[in-house]
């Protein structure tokens, strides 16, 4: 039975018993999922976008980030793609089982 605690009582009244809220935990697979995703739909508007400004393109920086990648075939494209979506599960394993942690040693 989880522990309950009262509202207020101003006249002697008890009132609604409430549910204690625990330390709410982070799923980890949501949050892979999620990540992951959001970096790869963001890979794929970095790409529209260099494709349709050139002169303004960044994709001299992904070569240090995403290892393998060149401008641009299916090929490369379909890499950056993976290791995008690769880093945000990276990230959701790192930060997601350390944010229930600490959420909970805290709480």
């Amino acid at each position: 039975m989880p522990e309950t605690a009262t509202t207020f009582e101003p006249h002697g009244h008890s009132g609604t018993p409430l549910p204690a809220r625990g330390v709410s935990r982070i799923p980890v697979a949501a949050l892979g999922m999620s990540l992951g995703t959001f970096l790869a739909l963001t890979f794929v508007l970095c790409v529209l976008f260099d494709l349709w400004f050139p002169t303004l393109a960044m994709n001299p920086f992904w070569g240090p980030l995403l290892p393998g990648f060149t401008w641009i075939s299916w090929t490369s494209f379909l890499l950056g793609l993976i290791e995008a979506f690769a880093y945000g599960w990276y990230v959701a394993l790192i930060l997601g089982p350390l944010y229930n942690f600490f959420a909970a040693k805290f709480r």
